[in-house]
Formats: structure tokens, sequence, C-alpha cells
């Protein structure tokens, strides 16, 4: 995971651009597929829907830090960091609500999706630290 934070830390912007992408997906699953599989999914159509809608949010705001002519991007990263981990409490607490009525499937969906935005929200955080050290210098 270092040599991640160390590679991105070089061109923080990037780190935008896959979050924008990661988003994207997640707009794509959550708001298109999924709803056509609930039978096999469990998840009600209108909670996909409000989980895919959060994602539509990050991805305006990972344009404007990506386009944004500010040099210091640490709160900026900082701040989609936090965000990502307000969405994964929000999808547990969806997962949890719908526990009874989600298939095997829907679990490993959530599951998954949850770990990987918050293993991208930790490497989101480190890199935000590592970029609040070298500008202090």
């Amino acid at each position: 995971m270092d040599f991640i934070v160390q590679k991105w830390s070089i061109k923080p912007k990037k780190v935008f651009l896959i979050d924008g992408l990661g988003a994207l997906l997640s707009i794509f699953l959550l708001g298109f597929v999924l709803p056509r599989l609930d039978k096999f999914i469990g998840m009600p159509e209108q909670t996909l829907y409000l989980l895919a809608s959060l994602p539509c949010l990050f991805v305006t705001y990972d344009v404007f830090c990506f386009l944004s002519k500010e040099r210091s991007t640490s709160n900026f990263i900082k701040t989609i960091a936090l965000a990502n981990i307000s969405y994964c409490t929000l999808s547990i607490v969806a997962a949890s609500y719908h526990f009874e009525r989600l298939t095997y499937l829907g679990m490993t969906y959530f599951t998954m999706e949850i770990i990987l935005i918050l293993l991208l929200a930790i490497i989101e955080l480190k890199i935000a630290s590592v970029l609040k050290t070298k500008n202090s210098y």
C-alpha cells in the first residue's frame, strides 16, 4: 500500500480521476444494473437509487478538484476520503436494514464494494497526510 501512496502522491490530481472512475462504476452498477437484478440481490430499487445518487455528487466533486488550479490538494483528497467513508457507513446501514431480504449475492456485492471503497479511502487519507507533510516544509 505504501508504494501506491508514494506513487500517487507525486501526481495527486490522479487520485480524483481514480476516485471519479470508481464513483462512475458505482453509479452504473447501483443505478442501472442492480435494479434489474433485484430478485438476485434483494436490495429494494429505491435504496439502490439512493445509494447511486451519492456517487453522482462524488464525480462532480472529483471533476471540480481535478480541474482546479489549486496547488494544495491535501484537503480536497481528505474531503473525498471522508465522503467515501460516509458512503460506506450508509451502505452498511442500508444492508443492515434490508439484511433479511438480501441474498448471498447481494451481501457479497455490498461487502466487496465497502471493502474496496474503504481501502481507497485509507489510501486517500495517507496521501493527504503525505501531501500535508510535504507542504509544511
